[in-house]
């Protein structure tokens, strides 16, 4: 049995990124699955991209981003799956000075 899927490809045009989903066959759903993780992972590790901005970019909920970096690439591509464990880290350490930083400006423009 096979399987007609979506599959994105990335690619790097005068310093932006292009995404574009192409029919592609695949033999099984779980090869499907782990070209997603690894393009979903390469996106976050080149950017340094938080998982809402892949969501946005692939058009998918950060729940299913969240899951496919965090447990389908480990099995799939290991050092990838590393890179991407720093960057998700390292968001979140930031997250609390991004989150004040947004308030901060709220205030400044004269928000409740």
């Amino acid at each position: 049995m096979r399987f007609f899927c979506l599959r994105y490809e990335s690619m790097r045009l005068w310093g932006e990124w292009h995404f574009k989903a192409s029919r592609f066959i695949y033999k099984s759903m779980s090869d499907f699955y782990g070209d997603r993780a690894i393009a979903l992972g390469r996106y976050i590790a080149e950017n340094g991209a938080t998982v809402r901005d892949a969501a946005v970019k692939f058009g998918m909920a950060k729940s299913t981003v969240h899951k496919e970096v965090t447990e389908r690439l480990r099995s799939v591509n290991p050092a990838l799956a590393a890179a991407v464990r720093g960057v998700l880290d390292r968001n979140l350490a930031e997250r609390h000075i991004r989150g004040g930083e947004a308030t901060k400006r709220k205030f400044m423009r004269g928000g409740r």
